[in-house]
């Protein structure tokens, strides 16, 4: 099943290892860029819409499991926002 990403009130947390910073993720995206090119013609992006966005996998970095990678509320995590690790 393709993963969720999270939002900005929830991150991903591996039910198994607990790992809540580090994860492979494989997806896939549709955009339309604006390139800009100078004389050289070397380019720079300078905008970008996102036209469609499919996460194809997330996998725990720590114990590499990719079935039990849940959405949780940033609050309900279980770690302090203050420290630092």
């Amino acid at each position: 099943m393709p993963a969720q990403i999270p939002d900005a009130t929830h991150r991903w947390r591996c039910g198994g290892c607990g790992n809540l910073t580090r994860f492979d993720v494989t997806r896939t995206r549709r955009t339309t860029e604006f390139w800009h090119f100078d004389l050289a013609g070397d380019h720079v992006v300078e905008e970008e819409t996102v036209r469609g966005e499919d996460v194809e996998s997330v996998s725990c970095r720590w114990c590499g499991r990719d079935d039990a990678i849940e959405v949780v509320a940033r609050n309900e995590a279980g770690v302090d926002p203050h420290q630092h690790g």
